[in-house]
């Protein structure tokens, strides 16, 4: 059995299964445990903590931090959420739904540019930058939540995950139908 060498389109294809695989994992997790909330705490934190290294990982498998600034920002970024997250958990759900709402307006537009710069190299990114762009929205509809008057819970970010998830695997797939259209071509 011939094995398929790695290429970057196989690690993309890959990359965004795992990353496809951890938000429904992630999503699971904060519908099964919502009413625990040493456990929503951790999983607040793990959220952009994950995220941080996704970006930093596929960063350095494409070229490193300076060949993609916009992960590499994102690193930052995710990064900085983690530990505003661990802050804002002790004042109030409020607070971390807006600390989500600032993450997913950067990191969606992180990710957008990074879909837009990867269209030329790999194609089938079309999923990423829908993807960037809802995150964007979705922030702004985070941040006007965290000024609502009903308690957030981790309830109202697992949406934004949710659609996380699905725009990777719709990617993965992409990818997967354009390198066997390439092939048969």
């Amino acid at each position: 059995m011939q094995t398929q060498p790695s290429t970057p389109s196989n690690w993309l294809r890959n990359y965004y299964f795992t990353r496809a695989i951890f938000s429904v994992a992630w999503v699971t997790a904060a519908i099964l445990f919502n009413a625990q909330s040493s456990f929503v705490v951790l999983l607040l934190v793990i959220y952009p903590a994950w995220d941080a290294l996704a970006n930093l990982v596929d960063a350095r498998v494409n070229g490193g931090l300076k060949a993609n600034p916009s992960q590499g920002f994102n690193v930052v970024v995710s990064t900085i959420t983690t530990i505003a997250v661990i802050l804002a958990v002790s004042n109030s759900m409020y607070a971390v739904l807006a600390v989500f709402g600032v993450w997913a307006i950067f990191s969606g537009l992180l990710q957008l540019n990074t879909g837009l710069k990867r269209w030329r190299s790999y194609g089938a990114q079309w999923p990423m930058i829908l993807s960037g762009a809802q995150s964007a929205l979705a922030g702004g509809f985070m941040i006007s939540q965290s000024i609502g008057t009903v308690v957030p819970t981790i309830l109202e970010i697992a949406p934004y995950a949710a659609f996380g998830a699905f725009y990777f695997l719709l990617a993965a797939i992409w990818l997967v139908v354009t390198v066997y259209r390439k092939a048969e071509a």
